[in-house]
């Protein structure tokens, strides 16, 4: 007797270590009253009538702190409800047991699903804790720790990157094992079925057709051959330019020791399905940024490339006219290569332009700060045109005397080439972005003109009314300096945005065709260079899309 009394004695004292004090006195005081009411209530059969009403007073006392006592848990139980972090942990516990339900239990998953969904929904909607961030995959909050200590993995700027990589990777997966098809139903026999019936017309026709041929564009690898092959090993492509024709590709390479290099890829060669060009490298480097270039026509059609090269320390900064010729490996030793390049000292040039208007003629614009300078290669003779911000975009009209600015502060000006530098009358044309201007460009009737700013807008002008008639969404750019290129023959716009995905537009009614997601995982130092060409290697060439990226060329050809 006395060893199951101290057996009793222990496990109460252990219950008494584990359970709140609170409970137990709450759980005591309604032991004692309901004993004591069920003494009273047996005794009630034969008291007197006082002492029955007496009995009612104490059921009716008991009663209320029962009701009480309820009333608390209740309170308890809604209060533990409305907390965000337990009902997220009760709505994993219910996922929990229903995914280890027997499969015998299947008949029952109907009268289920209301909460089920209701669970769904409540770890979809995960509060937001300052300083911490929820990982949907464990399901549960980490710390998040300041971005300048180099030892922590977790930061705002890591887990950005790291939803951008399997974004990327996710595309990649796709377009590698489907074809990317339009819209459904969308085929080359049924637009021609209908453009015989007469429900298309030509040009109608011709749209979707090139919108049929982008979303079918297949990603293939270049090969590159040098007479350096370590070189294309090391190397980054930086920026690569096409010529007119498409038949030449001009490389800025960043060199592993610093500073740049170029070179010329022949896209003759660049046929299917092999996909093999040769690069012809020059000795001819720089440790100075190059902000600007462009192809220039000096003793034929695109005979020089011209830089915009950025100054350094006491090295001021230049503009470098550069004959195509020093990259051919044609001349025999100890021979002079014909034309020799010409450099132009311009302090801060920014942009750079190639005039091929008649009364522009051998003449090319750089963009200063806070000024345009119009150089004749011929003469040197110079005109100077003040402005009111730094120019970082330039574009001739091919027919109307006139060049295009796109400045930092937002502003896009023409100039008129017929007016001296004297007077305010050289502005022909005022247009007003948001943001800085990246680039410039005039279609071909130069009635219209695009451009692009830091804030992402791409933006359609009409040169006549000086109002934007069409805009272009999904553009990303913040900070970067990012063409654009205009293809009417195609109908298309192609811009690579600062989260490294080239985006394909349609020129007339500005609806995105495709999103191509970078073979490299998206950086800074990898933003790809792309350049699109209705005959990609020369006039028998196929329409398709070149991008350099890291140390690779990639070729986007319509199948």
């Amino acid at each position: 007797m006395a060893a199951s009394t101290l057996l009793s004695s222990s496990r109460f004292l252990l219950a008494r270590m584990c359970v709140p004090t609170l409970f137990l006195m709450n759980l005591r005081a309604h032991f004692s009253l309901e004993t004591f009411s069920d003494s009273m209530a047996r005794s009630s059969y034969e008291a007197k009538p006082h002492t029955s009403r007496i009995m009612s007073r104490y059921k009716l006392g008991t009663e209320m702190n029962k009701s009480r006592w309820q009333s608390r848990r209740r309170h308890g139980r809604r209060s533990h409800q409305q907390n965000p972090w337990f009902r997220l942990r009760d709505s994993e516990d219910r996922s929990d047991s229903r995914a280890a339900q027997p499969a015998h239990d299947s008949g029952h998953g109907d009268d289920e699903s209301p909460s089920t969904s209701s669970g769904t929904a409540g770890t979809s909607s995960v509060p937001e804790l300052p300083g911490f961030y929820f990982d949907p995959e464990k399901k549960r909050y980490f710390r998040l720790l300041p971005g300048h200590n180099n030892c922590n993995p977790l930061t705002k700027e890591s887990i950005r990157q790291k939803e951008m990589e399997s974004k990327r990777l996710r595309l990649l997966q796709e377009e590698d094992r489907r074809k990317k098809i339009a819209r459904m139903g969308f085929n080359a026999s049924s637009m021609l079925r209908k453009s015989q019936l007469g429900f298309l017309n030509v040009t109608n026709y011709c749209h979707l057709a090139h919108e049929l041929h982008l979303s079918c564009m297949e990603r293939k690898k270049v090969q590159i051959r040098s007479m350096d092959p370590s070189a294309l090993a090391s190397d980054r492509f930086n920026l690569i330019l096409a010529d007119t024709n498409s038949d030449r590709l001009f490389t800025v390479n960043d060199v592993k020791v610093g500073g740049s290099k170029y070179g010329i890829i022949n896209l003759q060669s660049l046929k299917t399905p092999t996909l093999k060009v040769f690069m012809h490298e020059n000795l001819y480097f720089t440790n100075r940024k190059v902000n600007s270039v462009c192809w220039a026509s000096l003793n034929h059609l695109d005979s020089h490339i011209l830089l915009c090269l950025m100054g350094l320390a006491e090295t001021p900064g230049c503009a470098t006219l550069l004959p195509a010729s020093l990259f051919v490996n044609s001349h025999p030793a100890g021979i002079d290569r014909p034309g020799m390049l010409c450099s132009f000292r311009i302090p801060g040039a920014w942009s750079c332009a190639w005039s091929l208007n008649i009364q522009a003629n051998n003449c090319f614009s750089t963009g200063l700060s806070r000024r345009v300078l119009l150089t004749n290669v011929v003469t040197g003779h110079r005109q100077s045109f003040g402005t009111n911000s730094d120019v970082l975009a330039q574009q001739f009209a091919l027919m109307a005397p006139l060049l295009f600015n796109g400045c930092r502060s937002g502003e896009i000006f023409a100039i008129d080439l017929r007016c001296g530098n004297q007077g305010k009358g050289w502005k022909a044309t005022r247009l007003f972005h948001d943001s800085a201007v990246t680039s410039v460009r005039i279609l071909q009737d130069e009635q219209y003109l695009m451009a692009s700013d830091m804030a992402g807008k791409i933006k359609l002008w009409d040169l006549r009314t000086t109002k934007c008639v069409r805009q272009y969404e999904g553009h990303v750019n913040e900070y970067a300096y990012l063409p654009l290129h205009v293809h009417e023959e195609e109908g298309i716009l192609v811009a690579v945005g600062q989260d490294c995905y080239t985006r394909i537009w349609s020129l007339h009614d500005a609806r995105l065709l495709r999103t191509i997601p970078s073979p490299y995982p998206a950086s800074k130092a990898d933003i790809p260079s792309v350049a699109f060409s209705s005959r990609l290697g020369g006039s028998r060439g196929a329409p398709g899309l070149l991008m350099a990226v890291g140390q690779d060329l990639y070729c986007y050809s319509y199948s």
